[in-house]
């Protein structure tokens, strides 16, 4: 093979590479594309050696070596900084995941909020449907709970912060677990979930704002639930992604369309996990502090709502040309 031909035969290969490594350089490359990286290397480095044991020009020879030198410091500056690459999934590849499945996202956030919403105004004009809801050892303990101001008689020691949680973290996760396997069931799962924590949060701040416990109830809950309801939600999308592959294959096999809904939700799932620990981080140190006061609660947390309405929105946009 002379070099006319192999030049014919491989630059478009070359090409791919060099304008992949710019896109990554300039941070314009998805997950997707960046997976090309390590097998277009490995060709680059391939064509580089039969270039220079077939003699074909040392110009060609510097030219695949400045490309496969390119590719050689990002593929091993991506493989090489895990914290780096973490930190790049959650400041821009997860928001950017939950704003590809936009419909699925705001589904499940009626699945969840109008429920809520729905029992909540429910159990303001109507108190005894709380307890279709609920039996009446259940509203008890919730109102014993907030009867006064969060964290009881006394402040927690640091040991008891820590063992919520740990608590908050294992509840946490077992809910937004259940939530996003529900979708195996075709989705009904999933929808369940939503729905029915959806109606017992409307249903108790409604039940204890009406009854003088509400100041208590929403100065604990409106920080960590920013984080904690967000991430429900998301479960949730990852659910319903599950579902659809189950009700709507298209040409695929269920199995085939299945795994592909799995890989789809996956990194949903990791994003989910993320905000779960900030939520019950927040909620164990935050959440139940006596010396913060509702009014500075309620100020933290609607700063929180803001700082994640506006991570999902817009983190991980590419700047405008």
């Amino acid at each position: 093979m002379n070099r006319e031909s192999f030049e014919r035969r491989h630059a478009e290969q070359w090409a791919r590479l060099a304008a992949l490594l710019d896109d990554l350089d300039a941070r314009r490359a998805d997950s997707r594309r960046a997976a090309e990286l390590p097998a277009l290397h490995r060709r680059c480095c391939h064509h580089l050696a039969l270039a220079r044991a077939r003699h074909l020009g040392a110009d060609l020879e510097e030219r695949l070596n400045a490309l496969a030198l390119r590719g050689h410091q990002r593929l091993y500056r991506e493989q090489g900084t895990d914290a780096g690459r973490i930190a790049d999934f959650l400041l821009r590849g997860f928001p950017r995941l939950v704003r590809k499945e936009a419909r699925l996202f705001w589904l499940a956030t009626l699945l969840f909020y109008g429920p809520m919403l729905a029992m909540g105004a429910l159990t303001w004009h109507e108190p005894e449907a709380i307890y279709s809801l609920l039996d009446a050892g259940t509203v008890r303990r919730f109102e014993e709970m907030y009867a006064g101001a969060p964290g009881g008689d006394g402040e927690r020691g640091a040991d008891a912060d820590f063992m919520m949680f740990g608590h908050y973290v294992q509840n946490n996760v077992s809910i937004a677990f259940r939530t996003f396997a529900g979708g195996l069931l075709a989705g009904a799962g999933t929808v369940f979930i939503l729905t029915t924590n959806g109606l017992i949060i409307g249903g108790i701040g409604a039940h204890l704002t009406a009854t003088g416990r509400g100041e208590a109830f929403w100065s604990f809950v409106v920080t960590h639930g920013a984080f904690e309801l967000t991430a429900i939600v998301i479960a949730g999308v990852a659910g319903l992604r599950l579902g659809l592959a189950l009700i709507a294959p298209g040409r695929l096999r269920r199995s085939q369309a299945l795994r592909e809904a799995g890989r789809r939700a996956l990194p949903l799932v990791l994003g989910v996990a993320a905000l779960l620990l900030v939520a019950a981080f927040v909620e164990a140190f935050w959440s139940s502090a006596r010396w913060a006061g509702p009014a500075l609660k309620a100020w933290v947390g609607a700063t929180a709502w803001l700082a994640v309405a506006v991570y999902l929105g817009t983190f991980g946009r590419e700047r405008a040309a």
